[in-house]
């Protein structure tokens, strides 16, 4: 079983054409790729999305990935829960999972943990209500400024954020691994990352400051995140990913 990471696709998987990632030749769907977070192919939550996870499926290997802030969890939670090697996913294709919050996954002797999720900074000029009498007219006003914003169910999900009890069920899982695992898979970094790749724009937020928790409590080898779309590598153990695909040896 090989393992492969990478970063935010943002419904854009042409990274994984044969002719950019070319190591597929050679793969089959035991084999896994590991989106980090902002994959967006479930984002209409419609036949909208048939191309993009369609074309996931048609690839030699099985696509897994993290949730990131961009994303549709309206449609994400319509897809029924199972257990897959120890740990909670939704099958959105027979080939493509996600892998929920809070989870250690054993696979091929390793183990990960994974905790999807981010905060939204693009959202200055606030969340829009579909349903305010006067959403066209901030809509328009916004847009007309090119003030960023999001739309409530529609472009924004406030379970971007992890809920308490996916807190809970993250220590829990930790807890039952004596706090050890080889592998952290996150979309957003902890706070102490995340004030290091951002400086003064970092705004640390719940989930920065429990994945701070884990990096302090926690023994692993690698902990590998996205969102902030870059590729690099920060105090050694942490690996920023975007459009690189990196091969766990």
């Amino acid at each position: 079983m090989a393992l492969f990471l990478t970063g935010d696709t943002h419904g854009d998987f042409r990274r994984f054409l044969p002719e950019s990632f070319y190591e597929q030749e050679k793969l089959t769907k035991e084999d896994l790729v590991l989106i980090c977070g902002d994959m967006g192919g479930v984002w209409y939550g419609d036949c909208r999305d048939d191309e993009g996870l369609d074309f996931l499926e048609s690839r030699p290997f099985t696509t897994l990935f993290v949730a990131g802030n961009h994303e549709n969890y309206d449609a994400l939670r319509t897809y029924p829960l199972e257990d897959w090697h120890g740990g909670k996913i939704r099958r959105i294709r027979p080939s493509v999972l996600l892998l929920e919050r809070g989870q250690v996954f054993d696979l091929n002797g390793k183990r990960i943990f994974t905790m999807g999720g981010a905060s939204s900074h693009d959202i200055q000029g606030g969340i829009l209500e579909p349903d305010d009498p006067l959403f066209l007219l901030k809509f328009h006003t916004l847009k007309a400024k090119g003030t960023p914003f999001r739309v409530n169910h529609r472009s924004w999900w406030k379970e971007e954020l992890p809920s308490p009890e996916e807190y809970l069920e993250a220590r829990q899982n930790l807890n039952k691994a004596g706090w050890e695992v080889d592998y952290i898979i996150t979309h957003c970094a902890p706070t102490s990352i995340q004030n290091e790749l951002l400086r003064e724009r970092s705004k640390p937020d719940e989930l920065t400051d429990f994945l701070e928790e884990v990096r302090q409590r926690c023994r692993f080898r690698y902990h590998f995140f996205g969102h902030y779309h870059g590729d690099g590598i920060i105090q050694k153990q942490f690996v920023l990913l975007y459009k690189q695909i990196l091969r766990l040896k």
